[in-house]
């Protein structure tokens, strides 16, 4: 498949991007749906259907397998619609300032796209360019996001049902049934009874063109994650199509850290060994699919690599395309402030735009147990407040999709949950009757934990006049600490014009490069885990803070040396970059110094 940009907008939470693909698709722009909440999924597709004036059937969960139903028929929607607009795009040729034209317009301008375009209409030869365009412009990706640790098990009239209706593999199962030509992308880490699972799906094989129908693009933070991953669905006989390399501290979200693994080191350490990737997974691939009696390409199949995390300018996102040869990058956080491409409301929108570095910070408020970013001020913690206040702390829970947590029985439960919270608190007190000032530090852990699982699609209800009072009014919202240097709301074309280094939307001027940046949180993580750890510490944490700080000024050094060689594209920023470079390093040695006597 060909694509019209070097940019992708990736999944944000859960229904801040659940219908960006019918809002930019039709611009040759992918984006990523998550599948989480197949509740507000349901809702989302009765909205279109009757704005579309399409057939609409409720999927009721009394129903046989509703949660992969309720996906499978909402992607179908969406791809009519985006067919739709596609068509009527493709068919404006003679509209001026049609959507077309804004198609061309967003294109960058080296495109081959954009210049055979512009050939076509300065030899006014509409009928050619007419057919040119149904058969070559490209339509944006409808992709899809399932968390793959997000897998709990589903009862029906207190009766644990097979593993193929856990939530993931249900997930999965509806994507797989759609009508979609596109990619499911895999976060949050390896999980073999999904990963086993997909074989049972055709779509995900090549035909005897050695093609795809449904790709898979896997998220990871580091290369040995991806070998060991490539290589076990390589064997069920499954292609990865997409490494889709994240920052482990500089994105939106869930954070998960590497071990003081930073992006640079990372990014050429793909580059380094994509082709040995690339080889190592195909074979492994050929033999399982000759194995099950399938088509085998005789050469690998195609294979992106791809980052995202931080990324701010376009000298940042060329740098990543020419140095690191990735085929594209990832634009999410910014496009918070783009009302054309995400659902936020009025009140989180003017959080984003007057969002500081110190309004952005890692949290512990998901039931996951994984730093998560948050937004000082957002609805949802207000809403959360307010029951602790009330002496009722937790949610009701109406979702359920984060049931995970067995400390009070074999049915597992969320931590964020009122009914969790209240035994938890409960064996607390028992637990630290003497000692209230150990209670309340117990207690502020405990009541920390925020149904996330609602407040990131409650925007989607918003935006949308739907009904929330099931859910309840709070947003949650997780961008990454890059939305500090945006400043205000821009439209579409002004944020792709940002991207492609036309115009610039930043107004700061003390924008951190997005390396130095990530080198400052990894820098600030090893010095809270540090804070957090009993003294003296044992063997298992001496060895975990010393790898992450020896990785970290492996990291500092890869930098030095890459920024004193990549003159041409830094001139102007390079002597703050390498100052700043051995600032850091400074800081990382006071930190073990300063337990040195433990680190002996």
């Amino acid at each position: 498949m060909t694509y019209a940009h070097s940019f992708h907008i990736p999944v944000m939470g859960i229904g801040f991007t659940v219908d960006t693909p019918a809002k930019v698709a039709q611009y040759g722009i992918s984006s990523c749906i998550s599948l989480v909440d197949d509740i507000l999924v349901e809702k989302m597709r009765e909205f279109y259907c009757r704005k579309f004036d399409m057939p609409f059937h409720a999927i009721s969960e009394k129903i046989d397998d509703f949660r992969a139903k309720r996906i499978t028929a909402y992607l179908n929607v969406i791809d009519e619609i985006v067919k739709r607009k596609f068509e009527e795009l493709k068919n404006s040729i003679n509209q001026k300032g049609g959507e077309l034209e804004k198609y061309m317009e967003m294109l960058p301008d080296f495109s081959e796209i954009k210049q055979r375009f512009n050939h076509f209409i300065q030899n006014n030869n509409l009928k050619d360019l007419q057919h040119w365009l149904h058969d070559h412009l490209p339509v944006g990706s409808i992709d899809v996001n399932i968390m793959t640790k997000l897998d709990r098990d589903v009862y029906r009239d207190n009766v644990k049902l097979p593993q193929e209706y856990n939530d993931a593999h249900a997930a999965f199962r509806g994507f797989a049934e759609s009508d979609l030509t596109s990619s499911v992308v895999l976060s949050a880490g390896m999980n073999p009874r999904l990963y086993a699972y997909m074989e049972n799906f055709e779509d995900f094989y090549p035909n005897e063109q050695g093609e795809l129908k449904k790709k898979i693009i896997l998220k990871v933070s580091d290369y040995r994650s991806a070998l060991i991953q490539g290589k076990f669905l390589a064997k069920k006989g499954i292609w990865i199509s997409e490494y889709r390399i994240e920052s482990g501290l500089n994105c939106g979200g869930h954070a998960f850290a590497t071990d003081g693994f930073l992006m640079g080191p990372i990014l050429e350490e793909f580059k380094t060994n994509r082709n040995e990737l690339i080889n190592t997974t195909h074979k492994i691939l050929s033999d399982a699919l000759l194995a099950k009696g399938k088509t085998c390409p005789e050469k690998p199949m195609k294979v992106w690599i791809t980052a995202q995390g931080g990324v701010g300018t376009n000298e940042e996102h060329q740098f990543l395309m020419n140095h690191y040869e990735v085929d594209s990058v990832g634009w999410g956080t910014p496009f918070l402030l783009v009302p054309e491409v995400t659902n936020v409301d009025e009140y989180t929108l003017g959080l984003l735009a007057d969002a500081k570095e110190d309004d952005l910070y890692l949290s512990g408020i998901s039931p996951l147990g994984v730093p998560f970013n948050n937004l000082r001020g957002n609805t949802k913690d207000m809403e959360k407040q307010a029951l602790i206040d009330k002496n009722r702390p937790g949610s009701a829970c109406p979702k359920k999709f984060v049931e995970i947590n067995k400390d009070f029985g074999e049915k597992a439960i969320c931590v964020a949950s009122r009914q969790y919270q209240f035994l938890k608190l409960k064996e607390l007190k028992e637990l630290h009757a003497d000692n209230d000032d150990k209670y309340q530090e117990e207690f502020d852990k405990v009541v920390e934990k925020s149904c996330i699982c609602v407040g990131l699609g409650t925007a989607a209800l918003h935006i949308n006049k739907l009904d929330f009072k099931k859910e309840g009014p709070g947003v949650a919202v997780c961008p990454g600490p890059n939305m500090a240097y945006y400043s205000k709301k821009a439209t579409l074309k002004e944020m792709v014009s940002h991207i492609y280094g036309k115009s610039n939307i930043i107004e700061r001027q003390d924008r951190p490069h997005m390396f130095l940046k990530e080198l400052g949180l990894y820098v600030d993580y090893l010095k809270n885990k540090v804070g957090e750890m009993a003294k003296p510490l044992n063997d298992k944490n001496e060895k975990y803070i010393d790898t992450f700080h020896k990785n970290l000024l492996e990291g500092i050094e890869y930098y030095k040396e890459l920024f004193n060689k990549k003159t041409e594209q830094f001139q102007d920023k390079k002597e703050h970059i390498l100052h700043s470079m051995e600032q850091f390093k400074e800081e990382l040695n006071e930190v073990k110094l300063k337990f040195l006597g433990v680190l002996q």
